[in-house]
């Protein structure tokens, strides 16, 4: 391999002098390991509330015979101990996090905010829409926005998650066909698709078909030819695809599955790469879904909450999920209707509302221009990338990408036994959040990576100096370093495959776990 020598970038932006300062290796002890019988976390002597019977409160037959056996701990202590946490974790307010198709970007503040001010939060959703005026006009604008965006006719918020999302667009789907007259049994599905695809399809009771990629990385058309026939419901597809790559024929695709009476679905997960340069609607797409908690700064990861309002063509508005917030032309007043043939709720409520606002406040700072700069400049800094670490992995579809591109690290795992997930054990040690690693499955020993557009240039050069470092390491030791990554985290590596067969979610004293886990936890 042949590789320009650069300047070594260390600190914040992502070096070797970032991550062993900030994460120390100092053991901490789980909660109840600080228990003290005795010991409260709260600052007043008394309260001067009387005595009270848990029976008034609860009902004796729902009432244990025991307390539960909770740690007594201090507030010193306890302060002290999730701070420490706290400190463990790694997030975008770190540093970079290239996971590729996940877009972790950082999220600006303003919009944390500017979701938080009371007229929002001070807000119930069991309110009647007369005391909620304001919040149905961010709703109706929002979606307006989100229409403009991508070049649909209505949407609806409801959708909590991206998944949830997916759901939502195959059940109009589904809607439609049948309103049609003509139920259907199958929907495609490219081969480099996102593991909810499939997941989604299923749970809406169709079959899925994957259409294969061809040697570009795109939808092979002559596959798809013959996949596709009246009993397809449609095809779901993002574009950018999963490999980064624009799906150039995406005019022909669009030509076939409409031609045999099915549907055009777009997964919003890629959106990012396209803001204010083309619209999934102008693609010929029918159902979008949209992934806010990755193109509009809602904050991501941890387990939400995230949003994925899906957007439809005019012929599917009435199968939407209701009740809808809308402007009365007539009383200029906004108000909940439910369109004629809805498929029905999604969410309780209006969806995650807070995250929405965020959503908004995103869009509304940027403005247009602002957001296509968004677009413009993920691509180049993946393009970028790229190029940086074309001498130091295989780059199995060498296309010109978009937000992310798909490497290999096959190459490097024969010429030194380090495998992707060694490299990216690695690359933690060097301040950054590993790349999403084999996705997907049709790339041997892949690292899909998307540094974002909130990225700086100095952060993506640090980022291929750090695997040129860790490649050129490895040719040197044998790959002996990256096989012991990390060594700078207060967790070493675990035994990933035992801590999937034998993960313990319950805590033990330590005179229970000879008998309570016969099998030591990989992760204690």
């Amino acid at each position: 391999m042949t590789r320009k020598p650069q300047p070594v970038l260390t600190g914040p932006s992502g070096g070797q002098a970032w991550s062993a300062s900030v994460i120390g290796r100092h053991h901490e002890p789980v909660v109840y390991e600080l228990s003290s019988p005795g010991r409260r976390s709260w600052s007043f002597r008394t309260t001067g509330m009387p005595e009270w019977d848990a029976t008034d409160l609860v009902p004796a037959d729902h009432l244990a015979d025991e307390p539960p056996a909770l740690p007594e701990v201090s507030e010193r202590d306890l302060v002290a101990h999730v701070t420490r946490l706290t400190q463990r974790n790694y997030s975008v307010d770190l540093g970079a996090y290239p996971l590729g198709s996940c877009t972790m970007k950082y999220n600006p503040k303003l919009c944390d905010v500017a979701s938080s001010v009371p007229g929002l939060t001070g807000v119930h959703p069991a309110q009647p829409g007369e005391q909620t005026q304001g919040w149905l006009r961010l709703l109706v604008e929002l979606e307006d926005a989100l229409c403009r965006i991508t070049g649909m006719a209505a949407a609806t918020l409801q959708p909590a998650a991206g998944a949830q999302g997916e759901l939502t667009g195959l059940l109009l789907m589904r809607a439609w066909h049948d309103a049609a007259g003509s139920p259907r049994t199958k929907v495609l599905i490219p081969d480099s698709a996102h593991g909810t695809n499939p997941a989604s399809v299923t749970l809406a009771g169709y079959q899925t078909v994957e259409v294969p990629s061809d040697r570009r990385g795109l939808v092979d058309l002559d596959a798809l030819r013959t996949l596709v026939d009246d009993d397809v419901a449609g095809l779901m597809l993002t574009n950018p695809n999963t490999l980064g790559l624009f799906e150039t024929d995406i005019v022909e695709i669009a030509r076939l599955v409409h031609e045999a009476g099915g549907l055009l679905y777009y997964d919003g997960a890629n959106l990012n790469a396209i803001l204010g340069e083309v619209r999934p609607g102008d693609m010929g797409f029918d159902i979008v879904h949209m992934n806010l908690h990755k193109t509009f700064a809602v904050p991501h990861g941890g387990g939400g909450p995230g949003a994925g309002p899906v957007a439809v063509a005019p012929r599917l508005v009435e199968f939407l999920p209701g009740p809808r917030p809308q402007l009365d032309p007539e009383t200029n007043r906004y108000t909940l209707t439910t369109p004629p043939r809805s498929i029905g709720r999604i969410h309780g409520w209006h969806g995650n509302a807070l995250a929405l606002a965020r959503a908004y406040a995103y869009i509304r700072a940027n403005g247009g221009d602002g957001l296509q700069l968004v677009a413009q400049t993920a691509v180049l800094n993946a393009r970028y990338l790229k190029e940086r670490v074309r001498d130091v992995f295989d780059l199995p579809y060498d296309e010109p990408c978009m937000h992310e591109f798909v490497a290999s690290a096959a190459n490097v795992k024969r010429a030194t036994g380090v495998k992707a997930l060694d490299l990216a054990k690695r690359l933690i040690e060097e301040g950054f959040h590993p790349p999403t690693m084999y996705f997907p499955l049709i790339v041997d020993e892949a690292l899909m990576v998307e540094p974002t557009e909130t990225e700086s240039p100095q952060t993506v050069e640090a980022m291929a100096q750090a695997f040129e470092r860790i490649v050129t390491e490895a040719e040197a030791d044998g790959g002996a370093a990256a096989r012991a990554a990390p060594r700078t985290t207060p967790v070493s590596r675990v035994d990933e495959v035992q801590a999937a067969k034998k993960l313990r979610l319950r805590w033990t004293p330590d005179e229970e776990r000879s008998t309570a886990a016969r099998v030591p936890s990989p992760l204690h």
